[in-house]
């Protein structure tokens, strides 16, 4: 595979792309987290997907190991193992290309199509997870914070959205460092949502990917 698009993507953005060895070989290095179907992975400069998808499809074998006999929790681990991948990217055409190959390992897995509320649920998740926008400011490419929404399973199909500001989550370390203002402060009192939704199914997920979301909490 290129791992350039082009010599002006390299001058003026430092575009490069990691070949799949090279990711499967960094990923091994945290196997333990990368085969786990809830732990989280953010890729900062994401490009068109070349680690979120070998992350993705390692918690989907995973999903298969423990959920593959049932239809129901399969697929709604699936949909949570998607949850638990995170991007951020700078060029518009990368992260168009991310989405579409994210999509496309969760379409092939599942055997489903636009069709399946299951592919739309999908591609909502997607927009809120994968963002176009650049990372080192933390702002998205409208110029607003980048907030992320973080998922949690409840079980018998209900997930929960709580969205945080990417510049709060960053600024932990400087909270908690010793001899600061914040340093007797808990987490708790630190990382506030800036938005709590009430628990959605996969349905209401496909819904709002049809223009009709849920209001906030």
């Amino acid at each position: 595979m290129s791992l350039i698009k082009s010599k002006k993507r390299v001058a003026d953005h430092g575009e490069v792309f990691t070949p799949p060895w090279l990711v499967d070989a960094m990923l091994d290095l945290v196997k333990d987290e990368a085969d786990r179907i809830d732990s989280r992975f953010l890729e900062p400069a994401c490009g068109s997907g070349n680690f979120l998808v070998r992350v993705l499809q390692r918690k989907l074998a995973a999903v298969e190991i423990k959920f593959g006999k049932s239809d129901f929790e399969k697929r709604h681990y699936s949909l949570y193992a998607l949850m638990c991948t995170y991007g951020i990217e700078l060029l518009p055409d990368n992260i168009a290309e991310c989405r579409a190959n994210m999509i496309g390992v969760m379409a092939e897995y599942l055997n489903i199509d636009e069709n399946d509320d299951m592919y739309r649920a999908a591609s909502y998740v997607l927009a809120q997870n994968l963002v176009h926008g650049d990372a080192l400011t933390m702002r998205t490419q409208d110029d607003q914070p980048i907030a992320f929404a973080e998922w949690g399973y409840l079980g018998k199909g209900k997930f929960q959205r709580r969205d945080f500001r990417l510049d709060v989550l960053t600024g932990s370390s400087a909270f908690s460092a010793e001899g600061t203002l914040f340093s007797h402060l808990g987490k708790h009192e630190i990382f506030i949502p800036i938005r709590t939704w009430p628990a959605m199914t996969l349905r209401d997920l496909a819904i709002a990917h049809d223009g009709t979301p849920q209001e906030a909490a």
